[in-house]
């Protein structure tokens, strides 16, 4: 932003003010373990909704079906919620009970 030098004014001189602004919180989005969702729909939501490779999808599958839940990526709060609400009607659209949480980093 530019201001006009307080002291200076008749010279028409103008000097950048610096603000700093914090980068936004992160959250990290996670799928949870249950007993009745198929495999290959987790591995199809995480192909879907976070971009990844049919191998790094069912790598990340497999840490929540044998872990209880698995991470699918580290975002700002609104992308954060937008990809968990994603998910959730995804899911029961497709009447799978697959739930997708976020937690803060």
């Amino acid at each position: 932003m530019a201001t006009r030098k307080q002291d200076d004014r008749s010279s028409g001189v103008l000097e950048t003010e610096h603000s700093k602004t914090k980068p936004p919180r992160l959250y990290r989005v996670l799928l949870l373990n249950d007993d009745y969702t198929p495999m290959d729909f987790v591995v199809v939501v995480l192909q879907k909704f976070f971009g990844l490779g049919r191998e790094q999808a069912t790598r990340v599958m497999l840490k929540v079906h044998h872990e209880g839940k698995g991470l699918c990526g580290v975002y700002p709060l609104d992308v954060a919620a937008t990809k968990v609400e994603q998910v959730s009607a995804f899911a029961r659209q497709n009447q799978h009970p697959l739930a997708c949480v976020l937690e803060e980093n």
